[in-house]
C-alpha cells in the first residue's frame, strides 16, 4: 500500500490550563492526606490507621479475654484488608498505642519489647505480641449494632467503619499529633475523670461557660507526669484552640554529705531520656552549665525515671537547676493546636481548629447519634422477636388445631399457607410455628415465652421513649460515662502550678489553721491543727513526723493558710511564701525539702520562720544571733521580698541568725543562753535601724556559751525553759528584773548532768498549750498549767521522757484545747505520778539556792544605726550545740560596728 493510501487519524487536542489543573490535583491530594491519613476525627480521636488496627484486631478476636497474638498477624490483617501502605507505618502506629509513655490510656495491651523512653526501638513485629486493651473495647462497643456507617475498603472486597462508637472522649483523653499538607495538629492528653466530669457538667447545664469548664478540666494530664508552669497557656488553648503550655521536669534538691545533688524523677512529655542525659553531660563539659560534678541514670526497669546529678561543693543548686531548665529539655513548651476533622454534612469532612467546648459538643453529638442508632437497632430486634413470640402464643392457644392443620397438609409450604390463612399470621410467624419443637408445648415453655414477651413489650416501650425524648438520650450518655469513670479513671499525674507572674486566687483555697513543721535537715510540711491531741505531762507523745536518719524536727508553729511565711536563714537572708504554697503531708511524712521552695545557698539553712498576715506600720522585727547580737527593723521594709530573697541582717564571721520575733515596738525582750543565763531588757533600748545592717550587743557571753532563744514578753506571765533531757519549768516573769542591754544577765536555770543544757525557751500563759519536740521526731502536747511553777535557780521537773541519745530540741506554744474524751485516763494518771515524783526528788533546795552568783554584771550597750524588717512567732534551736561560740565582742559596753544605711554591696545588687 502506498503512503498516499494511509488514512489520516483524526487527532483531538483539548486545551488545558496547567495552573488550574495542578491546583485541582494538589487540592485533591492534600485533602486525601488530611482526611485519610494525618488528622484525627473529632468524634473518636483516631486517624484512619489507628481505627483500622483496632477494627482488624477486633475482627480477629484479639480481645482482652484472649491470649496475646503475634503483632505480625495484626499488621498483615490491616495491610491486606484496610491500609494499603507499608507494614512499618502500621507497626509503628500499633506500637505507639501500646506505650504507656505515649498514650495516657493505652489502647493496645502489649507483650514484649515495645520500646522505651530512651528512644530504644521496639522489637520486630515477629517477636512481639499484642491484643486489644479494655479501653479499646470501649471504643468498639456496640459497633455491631449499626451504630456507625461503614464504607468499602480500598479494593471493594471488605467494609470498614467510617468512625468508631468511642464510648469515651478519646481525642481529649489520649490526644493526637500529626502533620498534614499545610497544617498540623497537636492535642495534649487529659485526665479521663476530669473530661467526663466536664461532659457531665455540660449535659446537666448546656449554658456552662468555658471558664466554668476550665475549673473542672484543669489542664492536660501527660502520661509522663511532669509539672505545667502557669495556667495562661491552658486558658488560651481551651478558649481558642491554640496555646503554649510550658512543661517542666520534677526535680528535687537533696543534701548528700557535704554537697547537694539534684534528683529528677519526672520528665516532660515525649522527651528522650537518654538524649537528655547526653545533652546535660555535653553542656557540663562545655561549661555552659557550671557546678555539675556528675550525671547518672539510676532509672529502674519499670521506666521509673531517676536522674541523679551530683553538684560541686561550691555550687548553688537552684542556680544549676535554673540553667538546666533554660538549656535542656528538662523544661519545654508544648504547642497546642487542636485541629481535627469534623463532619461537614452530606458525607463530607473538613479540618477545623476547635476550642475545648467545641470538641466536647462534637463528642456529645456523636454519642447522641450512637445512642439513637443503637436504640433503633435494639427496638427493631425486640419488635422482630416479639412478633415471633406473638405467633407462638397464638399457636399455643390453638395447639390442637395447629397440629391438625399441619398433619393435613401435604407439604411444609402448604402448612404455612394454611396457618397464615387460618390465624392471620405473617410468613415469619408461620415459619416459626412450623419449626417449633414439640418440647415447647409444655406448660413451663409456655410460661417462658409469656415472660419473655412481657419483657420485650417493656423494652419496646422504653426504646420508643428514648427515641422520642432527647433528654433521655443525654441521660443515657451521662450515666454510661459515669460508669466508665468508675472503671477507668485514675488520679491526675501532671501537676499544675502558678507561674511566677500569675496571681493565685486565694478565694479557691480554704482558710484554716495549720501546723508548719521544719526539720533540722530542712524538710517542711503543712498539717491540720487537729493532728495532735492534748496529753498529760510526762507522757511519751506521738510521732509527728517520719524523718530521715539522724534528722529531727527543729521548728514548729501555728499559722493560717492565707498568711505569709517569712523564712530567715542562718546567713541573714529572708525569703517569703504563702502558707498554702507549702505542701500538705501526712503526720508521719517527712515533707518537702525546703531547698525546693527557697533558693538557699550552700550550707545555708532556715533558722527562723515568721507568719505575717499584713505588713502594717508600727510593726518591727527583732532579730537575735548566736553570738548575742540583736537588731530591730521596721516590718514595712520587708514588704517586697523577691523570689531570690533579701538581706535581713549583716552578720559577722562566725555568727548566725537564730531567732526572729514580730513586735509592736514597746515590748520587753528576754534572751536565754545554753548555760542557763538570761537577760531581760526593754525593746526601746534597741533603736530601729535599716534592713541591710548589723545590730548591737544584747548579752555578754562566756566563751563556751551561746544564745538558744529569744522572746518578747507581750503581757505573758511565765518564762518556760526546757532542757535537752526533757526537764522543764515555768517561772514568774516578774522574777526577772529589767537590765541594761549588753550585760551578762542572771541565772534562770540550774544546769546539771541530769537536766542537760538548756534547749528551748518560751514566754507563756496558763491558757496555752505547748508542744515539745525530740530529736527522733516525737511530739508531745501538754497544757502549760501542768508544768510546775518554780524559781529561777532550780532544776525543774520531768516534762518528757526521752531515750538514750535522744534530746529535746524545740518547744512551741499554741492555743489551749480540751483534751480528747477518749484519752487513756490510767496512762495519764501514771504519767502524773511519775512527774510529781520527779519534781519532789529534783527540787531539793528549790528557790533556796540564792542569788549569790546570779548577777553577771549590767554593762550597758549603746545603740548603733542600721536597717531591718519583721515577722512573728516560732521556736528555733541551734543544731551545733557542741560548738563553742566565737566571742568577738569584748567589754560590757562595747559598741558593734555597723554599715551605713546604704546597705551591703550584694544587697544593692539585688
Amino acid at each position: 500500500m502506498s503512503d498516499d493510501m494511509i488514512p489520516v487519524v483524526e487527532q483531538r487536542v483539548i486545551p488545558v490550563d496547567i495552573e488550574a489543573e495542578m491546583k485541582r490535583y494538589f487540592i485533591e491530594y492534600a485533602m486525601s492526606v488530611i482526611v485519610d491519613r494525618a488528622l484525627p476525627d473529632v468524634r473518636d480521636g483516631l486517624k484512619p490507621v489507628h481505627r483500622r488496627i483496632l477494627y482488624a484486631m477486633y475482627n480477629l478476636g484479639y480481645t482482652p479475654d484472649k491470649a496475646h497474638r503475634k503483632s505480625a498477624t495484626s499488621v498483615g490483617e490491616v495491610m491486606g484488608k484496610f491500609h494499603p501502605h507499608g507494614d512499618a507505618a502500621i507497626y509503628d502506629s500499633l506500637v505507639r498505642m501500646a506505650q504507656d509513655f505515649s498514650l495516657r490510656y493505652m489502647l493496645i495491651d502489649p507483650h514484649g519489647n515495645f520500646g522505651s523512653r530512651d528512644g530504644d526501638s521496639p522489637a520486630a513485629m515477629r517477636y512481639t505480641e499484642a491484643r486489644l486493651s479494655k479501653m479499646a473495647m470501649e471504643m468498639l462497643q456496640d459497633i455491631n449494632k449499626d451504630t456507625v456507617d461503614f464504607k468499602p475498603n480500598y479494593d471493594d472486597h471488605e467494609t470498614e467503619p467510617v468512625v468508631l462508637p468511642s464510648r469515651f472522649p478519646n481525642l481529649l483523653v489520649n490526644g493526637s499529633s500529626g502533620i498534614a499538607v499545610g497544617m498540623a495538629t497537636n492535642i495534649p492528653p487529659h485526665n479521663l475523670g476530669e473530661v467526663i466530669d466536664g461532659i457531665v457538667k455540660i449535659i446537666e447545664n448546656p449554658e456552662t461557660t468555658s471558664e466554668e469548664l476550665s475549673r473542672i478540666i484543669k489542664g492536660p494530664d501527660f502520661p509522663t507526669y511532669g509539672i505545667i508552669m502557669g495556667r495562661q497557656g491552658i486558658r488560651d488553648a481551651y478558649l481558642t484552640g491554640r496555646g503554649r503550655i510550658v512543661v517542666r521536669s520534677r526535680a528535687v534538691i537533696e543534701p548528700h554529705g557535704n554537697r547537694q545533688r539534684i534528683i529528677v524523677t519526672e520528665l516532660p512529655y515525649q522527651v528522650n531520656k537518654a538524649r537528655l542525659i547526653e545533652k546535660i553531660a555535653e553542656l557540663a563539659k562545655e561549661r555552659t552549665i557550671e557546678g555539675l560534678a556528675g550525671v547518672n541514670d539510676e532509672s529502674g526497669r519499670d521506666d521509673a525515671v531517676r536522674i541523679v546529678m551530683d553538684l560541686k561543693r561550691e555550687a548553688n543548686a537552684n542556680v544549676v537547676l535554673n540553667q538546666l531548665y533554660k538549656n535542656t529539655q528538662m523544661q519545654m513548651a508544648f504547642s497546642v493546636n487542636m485541629l481535627a476533622i469534623v463532619p461537614a454534612g452530606q458525607g463530607k469532612y473538613e479540618p477545623a481548629t476547635l476550642n475545648l467546648r467545641q470538641i466536647i459538643d462534637h463528642y456529645i453529638k456523636h454519642q447522641e447519634e450512637i445512642i439513637v442508632r443503637r436504640t433503633r437497632f435494639d427496638l427493631e430486634k425486640a419488635e422482630a422477636r416479639a412478633h415471633l413470640l406473638e405467633g407462638l402464643l397464638i399457636a399455643l392457644d390453638h395447639i390442637d388445631e395447629v397440629i391438625r392443620i399441619i398433619r393435613a397438609s401435604k407439604t411444609e409450604d402448604e402448612a404455612k399457607k394454611a396457618l397464615s390463612a387460618r390465624f392471620g399470621l405473617s410468613d415469619r410467624q408461620a415459619d416459626a410455628i412450623v419449626d417449633m419443637r414439640l418440647g415447647r408445648l409444655t406448660g413451663l415453655e409456655r410460661e417462658k415465652i409469656e415472660t419473655e414477651y412481657a419483657r420485650l413489650q417493656n423494652d419496646i416501650k422504653y426504646y420508643k421513649e428514648v427515641l422520642s425524648d432527647e433528654s433521655l438520650v443525654l441521660g443515657i450518655i451521662k450515666d454510661e460515662l459515669i460508669v466508665l469513670k468508675g472503671k477507668y479513671a485514675d488520679p491526675r499525674r501532671t501537676e499544675i502550678v502558678a507561674d511566677e507572674d500569675e496571681i493565685e486566687d486565694e478565694d479557691l483555697i480554704n482558710e484554716e489553721e495549720v501546723v508548719i513543721t521544719l526539720t533540722h535537715f530542712g524538710y517542711i510540711k503543712r498539717l491540720p491543727l487537729d493532728t495532735y491531741r492534748s496529753q498529760k505531762r510526762g507522757g511519751k507523745g506521738k510521732t509527728g513526723i517520719s524523718t530521715r536518719e539522724e534528722d529531727f524536727v527543729e521548728d514548729i508553729f501555728i499559722t493560717s493558710t492565707h498568711d505569709y511565711i517569712m523564712f530567715f536563714t542562718s546567713k541573714g537572708r529572708v525569703f517569703r511564701l504563702k502558707a498554702y504554697e507549702i505542701h500538705e503531708a501526712g503526720r508521719q511524712a517527712k515533707g518537702t525539702a525546703i531547698v525546693n521552695l527557697l533558693q538557699l545557698g550552700p550550707e545555708e539553712k532556715v533558722t527562723a520562720v515568721i507568719p505575717v498576715r499584713h505588713y502594717d506600720e508600727g510593726k518591727f522585727l527583732i532579730m537575735a544571733t548566736r553570738n548575742g547580737i540583736i537588731k530591730k527593723t521596721d516590718l514595712m521594709k520587708y514588704d517586697n521580698i523577691r523570689k531570690g530573697g533579701l538581706t535581713a541582717v549583716v552578720l559577722r564571721d562566725g555568727d548566725e541568725l537564730i531567732d526572729v520575733r514580730l513586735t509592736d515596738g514597746g515590748q520587753d525582750i528576754v534572751i536565754v543562753t545554753r548555760e542557763g543565763m538570761s537577760i531581760k531588757f526593754r525593746e526601746q533600748d534597741v533603736r530601729a535601724v535599716g534592713r541591710a545592717t548589723q545590730g548591737v550587743k544584747a548579752v555578754r557571753l562566756d566563751e563556751s556559751d551561746f544564745v538558744i532563744g529569744m522572746d518578747v514578753c507581750g503581757g505573758k506571765r511565765y518564762l518556760l525553759v526546757v532542757t535537752e533531757n526533757g526537764f522543764g519549768k515555768r517561772t514568774e516573769i516578774s522574777e526577772y528584773r529589767l537590765q541594761t542591754r549588753g550585760g551578762k544577765g542572771i541565772l534562770t536555770y540550774r544546769i546539771t548532768a541530769k537536766t542537760g543544757k538548756a534547749a528551748g525557751m518560751r514566754l507563756v500563759d496558763e491558757e496555752e498549750d505547748i508542744m515539745l519536740i525530740s530529736s527522733d521526731g516525737t511530739v508531745i502536747r501538754m497544757n502549760v498549767s501542768d508544768v510546775s511553777i518554780l524559781g529561777r535557780s532550780t532544776q525543774g521537773v520531768k516534762l518528757m521522757r526521752v531515750g538514750q541519745d535522744i534530746n529535746v530540741v524545740s518547744i512551741a506554744s499554741i492555743v489551749k484545747e480540751d483534751e480528747d474524751a477518749d484519752e487513756d485516763a490510767d496512762a495519764d494518771a501514771d504519767a502524773d505520778a511519775d512527774a510529781d515524783a520527779d519534781a519532789d526528788a529534783e527540787n531539793d533546795g528549790g528557790d533556796d539556792g540564792g542569788d549569790g552568783d546570779e548577777d553577771g554584771g549590767n554593762g550597758g550597750g549603746e545603740n548603733s544605726e542600721g536597717e531591718a524588717d519583721g515577722g512573728a512567732g516560732k521556736v528555733s534551736v541551734t543544731a551545733e550545740a557542741d560548738e563553742a561560740a566565737e566571742a568577738d565582742i569584748a567589754g560590757d559596753a562595747e559598741d558593734v560596728d555597723e554599715l551605713d544605711d546604704g546597705g551591703s554591696a550584694d544587697d544593692k545588687k539585688q
